[in-house]
Parts: C-alpha cells; sequence; structure tokens
C-alpha cells in the first residue's frame, strides 16, 4: 500500500482506528505475556536453589550422623 504522506498512513484511508486498535492489542498482549515470562523465571529459579539448599542441609546432616 502506498501513501503520499505521514498523516494518511497514520489515518489509513478511514481505518486508522481498527488497524492501530490491533496493533496496539497486539503488542500489549505480547508485552504482558513477557512480562509474565520474567516473573515466572524468577519464581522458578529462586524455588529451585531453595530446594538445593535444602538438600544440602539434608545431606549434610546425614554425614554428621554417620560420624558420630
Amino acid at each position: 500500500m502506498h501513501f503520499d504522506s505521514f498523516s494518511e498512513l497514520l489515518f489509513m484511508g478511514g481505518y486508522a482506528s481498527y488497524v492501530w486498535g490491533a496493533f496496539l492489542i497486539t503488542f500489549g498482549a505480547l508485552g504482558l505475556i513477557f512480562v509474565s515470562s520474567c516473573l515466572s523465571s524468577k519464581a522458578t529459579l529462586r524455588e529451585v536453589k531453595n530446594k538445593m539448599d535444602r538438600q544440602a542441609r539434608i545431606d549434610a546432616a546425614k554425614n554428621m550422623e554417620n560420624t558420630l
């Protein structure tokens, strides 16, 4: 599609609200998915670290029992 000016591009021949609204909804949804993924990833990594620390404490306690 060819536009003669920038204002025609923004106006989109009368369909600007539909076109730009679709872009807004799409990029908004992608942004929410990205933020949600980042937060979920941090929580998962924190949970894995806590489980590893707990297992290390359990193993250390078992080693102490065997030395007595």
